[in-house]
Formats: structure tokens, sequence, C-alpha cells
């Protein structure tokens, strides 16, 4: 297998996406903005009610660290990403999609059971609420993942949605260890107000001694750390962790560590779909200091590329569209 510069483990989850109201969101019991759990059959009724009364968007391979390496791959860097899924059809579907955006992955992903599924709600204000069935990815271990690419990687990255699984930690705690022991270094997002909420001490696993590091919007800042300020917040999340980058929506991103304090202004967009804007802020941001960027030009180019994800229905952008937003970013920084 060749070497990558990023090796990322995260969960395996085809977004089925649609367009609701807040009423809808209400009604079924969702708290907007945040991913709640579910089992198969809960998920299937919902399904059901929405494809019949709502505005149906359309399917695409999501996963949050997956759309982090998405991003990263597509903009020239080279990744590999540890997951699961199902012997069904959408399994084959989310690592053929993988696989075609340059993306390495193992066939020690290939599990008997169910591929997982995430239902996207995208209210009028462009919010995205989640309703997920992991499926098989719940079952996420050490046994899936080939560690051998992370030995000579640049980053380790991990999502905090794996907080709210035993056997996903215990993977994670193997990956840090191996990434500890090779001069890796290593991000973590805490990736949703509901990890925060509901998952905390699986969280803090996952963070164990601190990362270099740390990705987070500003709800999940002040929510980690009990505040009610984002200056707090940063304080408190910098004494286990090297750098902070707390991305505030349409504001655009606080950058901190001992060294450096700075915002980046967010670009003006027709906000569409926030879905995946987060992940895609990520995988921009580590693309740009692994091409040796200092850390305001990798925020600059996150807020950028996660402007477009913005703008649009679904997690990612096209794959050629990243190609051409760093090409017109590299102009503008010329």
């Amino acid at each position: 297998m060749a070497t990558v510069d990023l090796f990322a483990i995260g969960n395996a989850l085809i977004d089925q996406e649609f367009k609701v109201s807040d009423d809808f969101l209400s009604q079924q019991g969702l708290q907007k903005g945040t991913m709640q759990l579910s089992d198969g059959d809960t998920q299937s009724a919902l399904y059901a009610e929405l494809k019949q009364h709502q505005d149906y968007k359309g399917q695409a391979s999501g996963g949050s660290a997956a759309n982090t390496t998405v991003a990263f791959s597509a903009l020239g860097g080279t990744a590999f990403y540890g997951c699961r899924v199902g012997n069904d059809d959408l399994g084959s579907i989310y690592l053929q999609g993988l696989n075609e955006a340059g993306i390495q992955t193992t066939p020690k992903s290939i599990s008997e059971g169910v591929t997982g599924t995430c239902m996207v709600l995208i209210s009028p204000d462009s919010e995205r609420t989640m309703h997920t069935y992991l499926g098989i990815t719940a079952e996420l271990s050490q046994d899936q993942i080939d560690f051998e690419p992370l030995k000579t990687a640049k980053w380790l990255y991990i999502e905090g949605y794996l907080s709210t699984s035993e056997t996903a930690r215990k993977a994670v705690k193997q990956a840090r260890e191996i990434a500890k022991a090779n001069g890796v270094k290593i991000a973590l997002s805490l990736s949703d107000p509901a990890m925060v909420q509901y998952a905390r001490e699986g969280l803090e696993e996952l963070m164990d001694d601190g990362v270099d590091l740390l990705f987070c919007n500003e709800q999940e800042a002040l929510m980690y750390t009990n505040t009610t300020t984002v200056e707090d917040a940063l304080a408190q999340l910098r004494f286990k962790n090297h750098t902070v980058v707390i991305t505030q929506s349409a504001k655009g991103a606080l950058v901190s560590n001992y060294t450096q304090h700075f915002h980046v202004a967010g670009r003006h967009v027709e906000a569409v779909d926030t879905n995946g804007a987060g992940d895609a802020f990520a995988g921009a941001f580590l693309y740009a200091l692994n091409h040796h960027q200092d850390l305001n030009a990798a925020a600059q180019l996150a807020v950028l590329i996660s402007s477009e994800v913005v703008s649009q229905f679904g997690p990612r952008l096209a794959i050629n569209d990243y190609a051409k937003l760093l090409e017109n970013f590299q102009k503008e920084c010329a």
C-alpha cells in the first residue's frame, strides 16, 4: 500500500437528504442542528414518512471524517480511510466513491451486515439535523483497520462521532499509540453538540491527553468547556490541545495556540445546506498545513472550501471543484 499524508478513522454512512420545516423537526422530536442515533426500524419509518411528504434532495456518501478525507484528497493530498461497511449495495457504493476520489481503503472494511444510513434534514435556515442508523459501523474496531499506512503518515484524523462506540474508541486508542510512536500529528473534531452533551466521556477518551489540532464549532466549544464566552472556551481547550480552531458559521473561524490568536472572516454565500461544511473545513485546513502553509492561510482556504459546500446540497463538492477553488485561492494570494 502506498504511503499517505492523512490517515483518518470514522463512520461510513450513506446520506439521504430532505428539505423539511421546523415544525416537522418538532413533530419528530428532533433537536435542530444535532445528530440523533436511531435503530433501523425507527429510521425506516421516518424515511417512509419523509419520502411521502417531504422534499427529497438526493443520496450521497457521507460520514464526517470521510467528508474531511475527500476534501483533503481532492485538493491534492493522499489519504487512507479506516471504516466499516456492510457487504451490501450501499457498502459497495460507499467504498467505490472513496476510491474514485483517490482515497485508499482496505478490503478489511467490508463485513457481513448493513451499511449505516443517515437522514439529513435541512431546515429553511439551511441548518442540518441528522437522524442516524449506524448499522455495521457501530461495531467498527481494530479488526477492520489496516494501521500500516499510519506509521508513515503526517496526520491522524479522528471524528468525534466515534465517541459512542466502545470498539471504535479502542481502535482510536491503538491509532493514537501508533501515531505517537511514529511522530504522526493528531487532529480531532468534536463533530456535533449532541456528542458533547450525551457522549462526553467518550469524547474525553478520544482526546486523551490532548491533540495537536482540535476542530469544533462555537456551540460545541461552549458546551464542552461549560463556559459562556468563546475566549474562555479557547483558554480551556488550549490547556490540553496545541492548536484550537473554532468555526463560527458565516462569521468565519477563530484559530488559537500559545503563540498565535486570530480571526478569519467568513465569505458571503447564499447558504443552502450546512451538512458537511465543518468536515470540508477540516480537510482543507489539514491540506494547507501539510503543504507548508501557515495557520492563517490554512484557515483562509478552509473558509473558502466550506463556504462552497454550504452553497449547495450534499456534504461534498464535485471532485474537480476542489482543485478549481484551490487554483483561484492561490491566485488571490499571489
